[in-house]
């Protein structure tokens, strides 16, 4: 069943291609069939039983913040929620079952996420203040819950249940998807980044597909 991967990894270079080109139908096509693949992929290699349940429930909510995102300007306050409440089944899967206490280099990154991650959202957040004052509060609550999401994501390199191909699969999707949402903030917030919307999609693609075939080889 791996063709479905392939098949999410065409539909995301297709999604790069319309990007580029500015085809608004082949955009419209590519970007959620990617995750829609990643969904049958999911269902049918490991089903949705035990923490799985959460990962696909994260999958429709993404699928939904990519249709949303797909009229940014209209629609981004629901496509912030829509991925807010993908975070967070990502980050109740990750920590199915709750973890034991850290040790010293778990914790050692967890505060070197946390102080990165501060200096970032205030950047971030003088630029809201000047363009969209009324998106301040979500976009420190969605910085938070993604930010521990990352961080859920490179803890399981130190969790003895998980195996280390799945824990390097996921570890690097959900640091690809903190920095395309980083990329998504930056440009729309406080300056424009050079083909930032390219660069935003093309790791969040590659985000999502890293994060689900971790699971799956770790939980199916």
């Amino acid at each position: 069943m791996y063709f479905l991967i392939i098949l999410a990894f065409i539909f995301a270079g297709l999604e790069s291609l319309a990007l580029w080109k500015g085809w608004l139908r082949l955009e419209f096509v590519a970007k959620p069939a990617v995750m829609i693949c990643l969904f049958i992929w999911l269902l049918v290699t490991a089903g949705f039983k035990g923490a799985l349940l959460w990962f696909g429930v994260g999958i429709l909510f993404s699928l939904s913040g990519d249709i949303f995102l797909l009229f940014i300007d209209r629609f981004f306050i629901f496509g912030l929620i829509a991925f807010l409440l993908g975070h967070i089944a990502y980050l109740i899967g990750f920590n199915s079952p709750f973890p034991e206490m850290p040790g010293v280099w778990a914790l050692a990154i967890s505060v070197v996420i946390g102080l990165s991650a501060v200096r970032l959202l205030r950047r971030i957040v003088a630029g809201v203040r000047t363009t969209q004052k009324r998106l301040v509060v979500p976009v420190i609550v969605y910085s938070t819950v993604i930010t521990l999401m990352l961080l859920s994501a490179l803890l399981t390199l130190f969790r003895p249940e998980w195996k280390s191909t799945p824990a390097y699969l996921v570890s690097f999707g959900a640091f690809l998807f903190y920095l395309s949402d980083i990329i998504l903030a930056w440009n729309k917030f406080v300056s424009p980044i050079k083909n930032g919307r390219m660069l935003n999609i093309g790791m969040y693609h590659l985000a999502q597909i890293a994060i689900v075939v971790g699971v799956g080889m770790q939980f199916g």
